[in-house]
């Protein structure tokens, strides 16, 4: 690459930091999605409909560990923090270095732990932090565009990783979710949320008290 070259790719990345920045979180969610489209569930973050119906059916005084996958900028981040009681702990887990980042530098809770990682690993993860099990899981992962095995493999893990009575708290725009949770989860409440672009299906798969 020649001198002038060079010079232009640098004012080119310049600009896209620049504009990435002007556009604060929305600028963030956005190059992560450019970066790995098949891993980032929308363009858009989700609204705070779909954000209060998907956690409409926590039990809040009883949960003591959240855990989510694929938190991007913090969408539900927050809002679970504002429900969670004083001595629980939120983790989010994600493969993009970029959102871990920069949930690291804009959430200062001390309940709240950031993991770039993936969500089949999720057992290690939290153990890792001192818990043995989960009292809810939270996905807005696009299942149906993630590679060969990977979604089968993060909803055993997650069956296994929730407490008897817990629950995985899915939003996806297509179905394809739901063939995965229904190898592990016998009771599957289903929701939809039209406010939302694009409209989005919600899924409540609740783990057996018996195990």
């Amino acid at each position: 690459m020649t001198g002038s070259e060079l010079s232009r790719e640098r004012r080119r990345a310049g600009w896209k930091d620049s504009l990435f920045r002007a556009l604060g979180p929305w600028g963030v969610f956005f190059e992560g999605f450019i970066q790995h489209p098949v891993m980032v569930g929308s363009i858009i973050p989700s609204s705070r409909f779909t954000i209060a119906k998907m956690l409409a059916p926590v039990n809040w005084d009883e949960c003591k560990l959240f855990v989510e996958y694929g938190p991007g900028v913090g969408t539900f981040c927050r809002p679970v923090l504002e429900r969670m009681r004083r001595d629980a702990q939120l983790i989010v887990i994600d493969t993009n270095p970029l959102y871990i980042d920069y949930l690291k530098r804009t959430i200062g809770d001390s309940r709240f732990s950031a993991v770039n990682g993936s969500a089949a690993d999720v057992e290690e993860i939290v153990r890792a932090h001192g818990h043995d099990h989960a009292d809810y899981v939270l996905s807005g992962l696009p299942f149906s565009t993630l590679p060969d095995g990977v979604g089968p493999a993060i909803a055993a893990a997650t069956h296994r990783v929730l407490r008897p009575g817990g629950a995985f708290l899915v939003y996806q725009f297509s179905a394809k979710a739901r063939d995965f949770m229904a190898r592990h989860f016998q009771r599957i409440d289903k929701g939809f949320e039209l406010f939302n672009i694009l409209p989005c299906q919600l899924f409540w798969g609740w783990k057996d008290e018996e195990g």
